[in-house]
C-alpha cells in the first residue's frame, strides 16, 4: 500500500516537472513573439478571443502569467462568442473565466443559422463563419476600447494556411503574426505563432481545461485544411523540424528569387554599362 502511495507521488512529481518545463517553453515562445513584432505595449487593452478550444484557453493561461512579470502594464479582456450552434455548452466558459477572475464578456449571436443559410450543401462554411466572427469581434473590441485583439493561432495554422492558399488560391500567403484590419480601426496579434499545437494540446491535457468542441466546421469531412493537417503531420513524423522549418521561411523572403513584380523591379533589371567597366573579363 505504501508503494502504491509513493508511486502516486512519484508520478505527480514527473507531472509537476512536465507541466512546468512545458509552461516555461510556451511562455519563452509567446514572449519572443510578442517582443519580435511589437504585439503589446505599456498601456495596450487586450481582448483574448476565447472559443472554448485548446488554444484559445493556452493563449489566455499564457499572457495572464506573463501579464504578472512583464516589464510593462497591460489589461487583458476575454472575450467569446455564442453563436447559438446546437448543443454549445453556454454555460462552461462563463464558470471558468469567472473562476479564473479574469474581466469577460460573452456575446450572443445567431450567426449559425445565417452560416447553414449561406452556405451551398457540400460546401464547407469556414468562409462564411469566419467573417462573420470576425465582423462582431472587431466591431466589439471598439466598443470596449481595446485597441489589440488576440487570436489563438499557432504555427501549426500559419504553416497549414500557406499550403491552402498555395495549393486551392496560387498565393503565396498565410498568417501574419500581426496584422492591421482593412478599416484600420483594430490590430490583431498571435502570440502563439512560435508555438505548435501538439504542445498546446499537451497543455490543455495537462491543465485539464473545459474544452468545447466546434461540430460546425471542424467535423466536416471536406474540409480541405483537414487534408493538409494530415500531409504536415506525416511530414513531421519522417522529418523532424520540417514544419518548423517551413515557418521560419516565411521570416525570411528574398523577393528577387521570387516571381511577384510588384514586390521586385524584374523589368528595370539590367546591367549598368559602368560596372562593366569597373569588373572587365
Amino acid at each position: 500500500m505504501l508503494a502504491n502511495a509513493d508511486n502516486l507521488t512519484e508520478l505527480d512529481r514527473d507531472s509537476h516537472h512536465i507541466q512546468a518545463k512545458l509552461q516555461k517553453k510556451l511562455r519563452r515562445l509567446v514572449g519572443r513573439a510578442i517582443a519580435d513584432y511589437g504585439m503589446i505595449e505599456a498601456g495596450d487593452r487586450v481582448m483574448v478571443c476565447v472559443s472554448g478550444g485548446k488554444d484559445s484557453y493556452g493563449l489566455l493561461d499564457i499572457l495572464l502569467n506573463l501579464q504578472h512579470s512583464a516589464p510593462v502594464d497591460f489589461e487583458l479582456i476575454a472575450v467569446n462568442l455564442d453563436q447559438k450552434h446546437p448543443g454549445f455548452p453556454a454555460d462552461v466558459l462563463p464558470r471558468y473565466l469567472g473562476d479564473l477572475g479574469v474581466a469577460f464578456h460573452v456575446l450572443e449571436a445567431d450567426t449559425y443559422r445565417v452560416v447553414q443559410a449561406a452556405t451551398a450543401p457540400g460546401k464547407t462554411t469556414c468562409r462564411v463563419c469566419s467573417r462573420l466572427r470576425r465582423g462582431i469581434l472587431y466591431s466589439f473590441a471598439k466598443e470596449i476600447g481595446a485597441n489589440k485583439i488576440a487570436l489563438g493561432h499557432h504555427t501549426d495554422d500559419v504553416v497549414e494556411t500557406l499550403f491552402l492558399n498555395m495549393f486551392h488560391g496560387g498565393r503565396l500567403k498565410s498568417m501574419p503574426p500581426k496584422l492591421k484590419s482593412d478599416d484600420g480601426r483594430n490590430i490583431v496579434i498571435r502570440p502563439l505563432y512560435y508555438c505548435r499545437e501538439r504542445d498546446l494540446e499537451r497543455w490543455a491535457q495537462l491543465r485539464k481545461y473545459p474544452i468545447i468542441p466546434c461540430n460546425l466546421c471542424g467535423s466536416q469531412p471536406n474540409q480541405q485544411r483537414q487534408v493538409i493537417k494530415e500531409m504536415l503531420n506525416s511530414w513531421d513524423q519522417m522529418t523532424p523540424g520540417r514544419v518548423e522549418s517551413i515557418a521560419r521561411s516565411l521570416r525570411y523572403v528574398t523577393p528577387s528569387h521570387l516571381a511577384d513584380e510588384e514586390l521586385f523591379d524584374f523589368v528595370g533589371l539590367a546591367v549598368n554599362p559602368a560596372e562593366l567597366m569597373l569588373h572587365p573579363k
